[in-house]
């Protein structure tokens, strides 16, 4: 068939209108409308386009509501998870915290621990220097002491060993171990370090010797004298030692002669010990109360003597006239 038939059959947007054989240009859609024709293709393509344009509206209407759900529901999701996390974000913050300060706090206790323990070191060395020269000091006033031996410083077990000697020199029985105390107070440790000491060197007496009589404690000075632990045990300080050794002197002398045990059968003698030794203490407390008082009442006596002779020599300076007036009465006399 020829293109021009070909043409002639099919439907083209223009056809040659019958009546003006081509004169005009009519759409088909046109010439169709005029003559009461509809174009029922065209009306068929029309309406499916409308039917998927409005199928598609719905379907993305639907397609919205559905993103618009899932959007929903994912941000109340995450916002949950949000939370919980938070929570969990939070806990392990404050955790942090905690440890960090724990931590700065450990550490400014390790500080200060450090400074404590510099400052407790520079104590103790100062209070090995001062216990040193207090032990020294004490070697060289005990050995002046008639009648009486000191051994030289101990390495360990005790400072001395201090013994009354026989006239060659020689020391006798029973020795004693003395530990020398410089502190603010003699603990009980102090006393129980001295028997272990005692013990060691197989020594029956131990004497703790105080500095001050301030440094012992009530206990100590209501028993000097006493047996613990198997060891006979003297409290004592620098100015009571030499007397107190007076005062054991003849129950050292049966102890040598009768034995260590010699006071553990003569319960009655050692408590009548304890006894003096509190006595005695209380005796020169009594004479120090006394000799401060006969020191304040010379000191008041000359202070009153003093002020008795100056009121005598006021008294003694207003009875006496001036002697210029003595003169002027002599002239009046002799010219009446």
């Amino acid at each position: 068939m020829p293109d021009k038939e070909r043409g002639a059959l099919l439907p083209t947007g223009t056809i040659e209108c019958p009546l003006c054989l081509g004169a005009g240009a009519l759409t088909r859609a046109e010439i169709l409308d005029r003559l009461g024709v509809k174009d029922f293709a065209r009306i068929a393509q029309l309406s499916a386009e409308e039917a998927f344009r409005l199928l598609q509206n719905k379907h993305d209407h639907q397609h919205q509501i559905a993103w618009a759900r899932f959007e929903t529901e994912l941000a109340k999701r995450t916002a949950e998870i949000r939370e919980r996390h938070k929570d969990e974000l939070c806990t392990a913050q404050s955790e942090r915290d905690d440890i960090t300060r724990r931590v700065a706090d450990c550490l400014r206790e390790v500080s200060q621990l450090r400074e404590r323990n510099h400052e407790l070191e520079t104590e103790m060395a100062k209070v090995a220097r001062v216990g040193k020269r207090e032990e020294l000091d004490f070697a060289d006033e005990a050995r002046s002491w008639a009648g009486i031996s000191v051994s030289e410083k101990l390495p360990k077990n005790g400072d001395f060993i201090l013994a009354y000697r026989d006239p060659s020199g020689t020391p006798l029985e029973p020795r004693m171990v003395v530990d020398n105390k410089d502190k603010m107070s003699v603990s009980e440790g102090d006393i129980r370090k001295l028997i272990r000491d005692t013990k060691e060197r197989r020594i029956p007496v131990g004497v703790i010797v105080a500095k001050d009589e301030s440094q012992l404690r009530q206990v100590d000075r209501e028993r000097r004298w006493g047996q613990e632990d198997g060891v006979w045990v003297l409290r004592t300080t620098r100015r009571w030692l030499p007397r107190d050794l007076e005062v054991l002197k003849p129950v050292f002398e049966r102890m040598r002669t009768e034995g260590p045990d010699f006071l553990q059968k003569n319960s009655a003698l050692a408590e009548e010990v304890r006894r003096t030794f509190v006595d005695l203490d209380e005796v020169e407390r009594e004479l120090s109360k006394a000799s401060k008082a006969i020191d304040a009442a010379s000191s008041l006596t000359g202070k009153y003597r003093g002020r008795l002779q100056a009121l005598c020599d006021n008294a003694t300076a207003r009875r006496m006239p001036p002697k210029p007036q003595q003169d002027g009465r002599v002239r009046q006399t002799a010219g009446a």
